[in-house]
């Protein structure tokens, strides 16, 4: 396992790269770990309400640049994820899950009803359902931030987007009608050595104006 130094340093190591080499791609193994740790985050009630897009094809990630604010990260990066997050919640969804669980740890479906219960009064009829898309974007986030984390450990740059047109993305990646919208999206690969972010010292406010202990 890493030590407490080496994640500080990972932490301290990776910025919002601005420009990357589009020469250097992220090797197999490398990117295999890291979609993998997309797939380990944690969510709400383990229903994981998102799709993750890897988009690789050049003509799509140059349609995508218009609607990105124009930053060439999109098409300069090794690898480009799209997160989407489900607009609604169903009964299928919970279903679903349930039918996981029970294939995985080997229990009876049947014995998860009150679990079963719960999720349905929350997330598919309760306060939760009413805001499905803004829940399952907080995923998201959580995604977001797991892949992030995980990157830097591994030695791979990585900037988050926020600044893109997310009716524009979800017309182009073709995602009206499946449920899904975008709500964020991670460029991957390795910085330029001409990124002249890549050197500013990272500005974060004291450890003790962000955190109270109680």
């Amino acid at each position: 396992m890493s030590q407490p130094k080496q994640l500080l340093d990972a932490l301290q190591w990776r910025y919002a790269t601005k420009v990357f080499d589009a020469t250097k791609k992220i090797p197999a193994d490398l990117w295999a770990a890291l979609e993998k740790s997309l797939v380990l985050t944690p969510t709400s009630y383990g229903l994981q309400p998102y799709h993750f897009l890897i988009v690789q094809d050049a003509a799509t990630r140059a349609a995508l640049l218009p609607h990105s604010w124009g930053q060439k990260q999109v098409v300069d990066c090794s690898h480009f994820v799209v997160f989407t997050a489900r607009t609604e919640m169903h009964k299928a969804d919970v279903d679903k899950l349930v039918a996981r669980i029970s294939s995985v740890r080997g229990v009876p479906a049947e014995s998860m009803t009150p679990y079963w219960n719960m999720m349905i009064g929350d997330v598919v009829n309760g306060p939760r359902g009413k805001i499905a898309h803004e829940w399952a974007a907080r995923q998201c986030y959580i995604a977001l931030g797991n892949l992030m984390t995980a990157a830097a450990v591994l030695g791979v740059d990585a900037c988050p987007m926020e600044g893109l047109v997310p009716m524009e993305y979800d017309k182009i990646l073709k995602l009206e009608g499946t449920g899904y919208k975008t709500v964020v999206a991670l460029a991957l690969g390795y910085r330029a050595e001409g990124d002249k972010y890549a050197s500013l010292a990272k500005v974060r406010y004291e450890t003790a104006d962000l955190i109270k202990v109680i």
